[in-house]
């Protein structure tokens, strides 16, 4: 017994940033538009679930070894090796879409809170964002990287609603495996929505930085700046690059389905506030009493922990992007006095995605509109981890393959498309 025990603290040791960012991958704006596309289209755009799983898993994967062999984030390489244009450019784009993702999750944290706890909007927006700041700022990065891989245990409200409800499971198999199209901006937005929320510019930049900080927690870089892995490092990081990928593309393929059979099933189509979203869960909870409040209660806890997981992870990619572009001191790994500027574009980027909630804007529909964004703003960012993965210069015999070329030149190459289509058929309706 002894040995399964350290067996399974092995394997749990092994997980790190691809766990914790897959679990990110599924915050509050992934629920919402994961939701409102199970709500709208029903199950028509499953498929696009088991096609994205390869994707998302060579994109993070090329990112992660990025991070892994130089021993930088993504920034501090694309500023080595490209011009400043470029660079500033990728920096913007990270930034600007990460600050309006801060905003959308802390509106949807604040609103799923508002279903359980009776206190004003304002009170839970201004509670939570500060609660956010204090654990980010200072908490070490080895206890706060384990708060956030339980946090990531938030996810299992939803596969475990799959097994509450009855479904049609030959017609979710058809939809899941057969592809299914239709020629209209509504369907469009929302699969650009699914792809942006999923292959996300905020997850490139966390995922390669975060392999620089468990390098420096296990002292595996030198002083010049090289790294100190093997191929089991590398080994070790496609599998939990792999395993993070993968729990986040069931619990995706889980809100689909729960969403389209609860409410496309009962005619529900359009998801405008947490208590819509929050439906979806009451088959979990339909046998017991006051099952409204405890499907409210699930909902809200799973948004709450997601909510906590991804923001923090919003604001530190966007604090590396911007730190490694300006040579400032950055790292969780650091205290606020050794890294104020790091630190500040944190508070910064936090308090005013925490502004953005009061200029009017519903929080839940928000939260489509950020992941539409972030899918057009991954498609520049794409084609530069394509190049710099690629580059035996860069990467040594760490270089991308063969496989992993193909895939994430094809994962460009459908963002790409999806983002054509959608202002396509924007201009045409």
């Amino acid at each position: 017994m002894s040995k399964l025990i350290k067996k399974i603290k092995k394997i749990f040791k092994t997980f790190g940033p691809g766990i914790i960012t897959g679990a990110a991958d599924d915050d509050p704006s992934g629920i919402a538009t994961y939701t409102q596309t199970g709500a709208q289209f029903g199950y028509g755009q499953l498929w696009i679930v088991i096609f994205m799983l390869p994707l998302m898993t060579a994109i993070q994967e090329a990112c992660a070894r990025i991070g892994a062999v130089t021993g930088r984030g993504l920034t501090a390489v694309i500023k080595e090796n490209y011009n400043q244009k470029i660079l500033y450019g990728a920096v913007m784009l990270v930034v600007v879409a990460n600050t309006i993702n801060i905003g959308a999750d802390i509106g949807a944290v604040a609103a799923a809170a508002r279903l359980i706890i009776p206190l004003n909007f304002a009170v839970l927006a201004v509670g939570f964002t500060a609660l956010i700041l204090i654990l980010e700022i200072f908490t070490s990065y080895k206890f706060y990287s384990r708060i956030l891989k339980w946090l990531a245990l938030a996810l299992l409200a939803y596969p475990l609603t799959v097994f509450f409800i009855n479904h049609p499971w030959k017609e979710i198999f058809i939809s899941t495996i057969w592809p299914h199209i239709e020629l209209n901006f509504e369907f469009f937005f929302i699969i650009t929505g699914v792809l942006g929320t999923t292959i996300s510019p905020y997850m490139f930049f966390w995922q390669a930085s975060q392999e620089v900080e468990e390098e420096k927690e296990k002292h595996l870089i030198r002083r010049d700046g090289s790294t100190k892995i093997g191929k089991s490092f590398i080994k070790n990081l496609r599998l939990d690059n792999f395993a993070g990928m993968l729990m986040s593309e069931v619990a995706t393929w889980s809100i689909i389905v729960v969403a389209a059979t609860v409410l496309h099933g009962n005619g529900i189509t359009n998801v405008a506030t947490a208590a819509d979203a929050a439906k979806a869960l009451e088959p979990l909870v339909q046998t017991f009493p006051y099952s409204g409040f405890l499907s409210k209660l699930i909902f809200s806890t799973g948004i709450i922990g997601l909510g906590l997981l991804a923001i923090p992870v919003l604001a530190g990619s966007a604090a590396y992007a911007f730190t490694e572009a300006f040579n400032m001191k950055e790292g969780l790994n650091l205290k606020i006095k050794k890294a104020h500027g790091f630190y500040g574009v944190i508070i910064v980027a936090t308090l005013v995605g925490l502004f953005i909630n009061f200029i009017g804007i519903n929080p839940i529909q928000a939260l489509v509109f950020t992941a539409v964004f972030n899918g057009v703003a991954a498609v520049p960012l794409i084609f530069l981890i394509a190049k710099i993965a690629n580059n035996k210069k860069i990467m040594g015999e760490y270089s991308s393959g063969w496989l992993s070329n193909i895939f994430v030149w094809i994962t460009f190459f459908v963002m790409l498309a999806a983002a054509l289509a959608m202002f396509y058929t924007l201009g045409r309706s």
